[in-house]
């Protein structure tokens, strides 16, 4: 939520429940199920996150990703992420497409560690990207310099999930995919 506020809200119309909101607190909504929304007076930004990011997330090892639903919770880096989304809208999306990827990857990876209903723990390996997908991505960045480049691109190009794709590529330059071409422009 962007400021403090309520909403009335329940799987029936005739027995909606009053939730009270502070700046930053989420929901996480079931998008199979339906609710009924009574009074809603919360300034709010809605975020969808594709099946292919919770799928990326997840190593894809159950299919479908469910996550738990949950009317009210806090968690700070996920309303930092969202906070950051936010800004982006106010500035008109300046920042492009590969940075809304990367926050769309960030908010999925911390959604299905926190409320995944079944996941496998993602595999962190050691090494970064090796030499070869290195300068394939580089290439490809500086192929791209003026197009809307994305992170699932970029994870093509280098044969990987975008979630394993970002790991690895902060662990090769130390910083983030997006980060980069920000350099390199």
């Amino acid at each position: 939520m962007l400021r403090p506020g309520s909403i009335e809200w329940g799987s029936k119309r005739f027995a909606l429940e009053k939730f009270d909101y502070a700046p930053g607190d989420l929901a996480l909504c079931d998008r199979h199920i339906g609710e009924w929304v009574g009074l809603m007076n919360v300034p709010h930004l809605q975020l969808g996150i594709s099946d292919a990011a919770l799928m990326a997330s997840s190593d894809g090892a159950y299919g479908e990703v469910e996550l738990r639903p949950s009317r009210k919770f806090a968690n700070p880096r996920l309303s930092a992420l969202v906070a950051a989304v936010h800004a982006e809208m106010v500035a008109g999306f300046s920042s492009g497409r590969l940075f809304l990827d990367s926050v769309e990857q960030a908010v999925a990876v911390a959604l299905v560690k926190d409320h995944a209903v079944r996941h496998r723990p993602v595999q962190i390996y050691r090494g970064g990207l090796g030499s070869a997908r290195l300068r394939r991505i580089k290439e490809l960045v500086q192929a791209k310099m003026e197009d809307d480049l994305s992170l699932d691109e970029m994870a093509q190009s280098a044969g990987l999930s975008t979630a394993h794709f970002a790991r690895m590529f902060r662990k090769s330059t130390g910083e983030t995919p997006h980060q980069f071409v920000l350099r390199q422009r």
